[in-house]
């Protein structure tokens, strides 16, 4: 056979095309479909839930808050103010706590990091942290006061 022309109805190629090629690509888009279905139920399923700050309380000289679960933090004082970055999410609030007779000022703020707390007063301040679990939930506990003249 030489060239493309017909001759006799005899050429290599079938008159009508293929079945099979036609199921061979839906085949594959769902087999890729269900395994992107099933993966993604495997994540929800498997991903850890996120932390979340439940609710603050004021105590005397100090705050208390509520997470769902324990927060990874950093925490320091800077030039007498109280900061702490938490690992969570949550509401912004602001108020005042008593420190010592005198009033501080508190805000929490989502920032870049995660939940930013601050504790400021017209003296420096100085204090503690701890943390526990209570009740499925974690407790984080900060207690501050003045700090001591030099």
């Amino acid at each position: 056979m030489h060239g493309s022309e017909l001759k006799d109805g005899q050429h290599s190629t079938p008159d009508e095309q293929d079945p099979r090629s036609k199921l061979w690509p839906k085949f594959l888009g769902a087999v890729a479909l269900f395994s992107l279905l099933v993966g993604m139920m495997i994540g929800k399923a498997t991903a850890p839930e996120p932390r979340v700050l439940d609710r603050i309380e004021i105590q005397p000289a100090g705050l208390v808050l509520w997470f769902n679960e324990e927060p990874k933090l950093h925490a320091e004082f800077t030039n007498g103010t109280l900061a702490i970055v938490f690992d969570a999410h949550g509401r912004p609030g602001a108020g005042q706590l008593p420190v010592d007779g005198r009033q501080a000022n508190w805000r929490v703020q989502q920032g870049d990091q995660g939940l930013l707390l601050t504790v400021i007063a017209a003296r420096a301040l100085q204090g503690d942290w701890s943390g526990a679990k209570v009740d499925g939930r974690w407790r984080f506990e900060v207690k501050v006061r003045e700090a001591l003249a030099p």
